[in-house]
């Protein structure tokens, strides 16, 4: 006869088991896969199809055609989105990298940004469309998440084409400056164009993507590493797909008359700190898009449906009292609307006032501590300075070093007695 087997809690007494539910996240997190969609922008020549290889390991232009000189004077900017399945360690992650030929080649480059401005925002329609939709399951992510903006490392900093599409672009997407084929350029002179673009961009008001402060829990090197990422925007790189040995080692660089410049040498460029900081911080430029860019977006595109819900009617070819039902209907329903909008947008503005309050108090009470601290310790060198037992030895001392004095005073002045008698 034989007996079932019993359940066996696998875990100590005590212990309920919600701290395991990190490890169930990770679990459906990797059997799902993650999404990113980077966008490339940059005149021609600047190495940009170079640099993306680089970063993933990839080819992900194996069947492109470089268009002439002639051809580029003519050309206009298109779309050109590539997508790559590429897995890592079992983690896989659906890379989307949109590139834009044409981008600042032509002789009037004016308005050239448009086609970008276009497809950013035509992203964000289709995740508008698909999430008001009944089928929310399986919503494929297209938003661009980052844009890797290419700066030519010939001029004397931006261009004002580089100001135009920053200021068109920065509250649609996470900018990132990168100073491309760094290695034409003397440390020296890579600094001061550092300088001198961090310089405009500040003048001309461009937001470009701040990466997050570290929590006061994290450790020492994470934080230094942030800081040192932090100190090198704009990132000035330098892209190769060749492998070349040296000191007996494959590297990946590029050979010159005078050396190799290695591309994954930190001292020679910033390729590292550009990829560490785009895997690093890939789920914050994730968030900040889903956030704040697209909500953004949502709140205008709800704004307008709400103006234009009024004359739905008329667009329907209804006349007479259907039309003006149809749209008194619509006007009530656009005021529901708007009002519920209202309400979400005023909750989340409390949300985020609670939360600066709630930094505030934290600060005020730090400061509070810090403040506490320093009147203990001002307390106890007072007490030491007031301390009887303190004076006493100081008096001690200060008779000892008197009779030390006086020793040697005694000690020379015999001695000169001495040879004065031989003398």
């Amino acid at each position: 006869m034989c007996t079932a087997k019993q359940f066996v809690n696998p875990e100590q007494p005590g212990y309920v088991g919600f701290a395991n539910l990190p490890n169930q996240v990770h679990r459906k997190s990797v059997k799902k896969g993650f999404e990113f969609t980077l966008m490339v922008v940059g005149e021609s020549g600047l190495g940009k199809s170079t640099l993306i290889n680089s970063l993933f390991l990839t080819d992900l232009y194996p069947e492109r055609e470089i268009p002439g000189a002639a051809e580029k004077i003519e050309q206009t900017v298109k779309i050109d989105a590539s997508t790559v399945e590429i897995e890592e360690r079992g983690v896989k992650l659906r890379l989307t990298v949109v590139d834009t030929p044409g981008y600042g080649d032509a002789i009037n480059s004016k308005d050239c940004f448009k086609p970008i401005l276009s497809y950013i925002d035509d992203q964000f329609e289709r995740y508008f469309h698909d999430e008001s939709g009944l089928n929310r399951r399986n919503i494929v992510d297209n938003r661009v998440h980052c844009c890797f903006y290419f700066i030519s490392p010939y001029g004397h900093g931006l261009k004002p084409l580089d100001v135009e599409f920053m200021k068109a672009l920065h509250h649609k997407v996470n900018i990132v400056p990168v100073i491309a084929k760094a290695d034409t350029l003397t440390p020296k002179e890579v600094r001061a164009l550092k300088a001198r673009i961090l310089e405009e961009i500040a003048q001309h008001g461009i937001k470009i993507y701040q990466m997050p402060d570290c929590d006061s829990d994290e450790d020492e090197d994470f934080k230094e590493q942030c800081r040192l990422l932090k100190a090198a925007v704009p990132f000035a790189v330098v892209g190769s797909n060749q492998m070349i040995e040296v000191k007996g080692k494959k590297v990946r660089g590029r050979l010159y008359p005078w050396g190799v410049v290695e591309v994954e040498n930190p001292e020679h460029c910033d390729f590292i700190k550009l990829r560490t900081m785009l895997i690093t911080h890939m789920q914050d430029l994730q968030e900040v898009t889903q956030d704040v860019h697209y909500e953004n977006y949502r709140s205008e595109k709800l704004a307008i449906n709400k103006r234009r819900a009024p004359g739905a009617a008329v667009a329907l070819g209804q006349s007479g009292p259907a039309a003006a039902a149809v749209a008194a209907a619509s006007a009530v329903k656009g005021e529901g609307q708007g009002e519920e909008k209202d309400k979400i947008l005023l909750e989340k503005e409390q949300e985020r006032i609670e939360e600066v309050k709630a930094e505030l108090e934290r600060l005020e009470a730090e400061r509070l501590q810090v403040e506490q601290l320093e009147e203990m310790h001002l307390q106890q060198l007072q007490q030491l300075q007031t301390n009887p037992w303190l004076q006493r030895m100081q008096e001690m001392l200060a008779r000892l070093q008197q009779q030390m004095q006086q020793q040697q005073t005694t000690q020379v002045a015999g001695a000169n007695n001495v040879q004065s008698h031989h003398v």
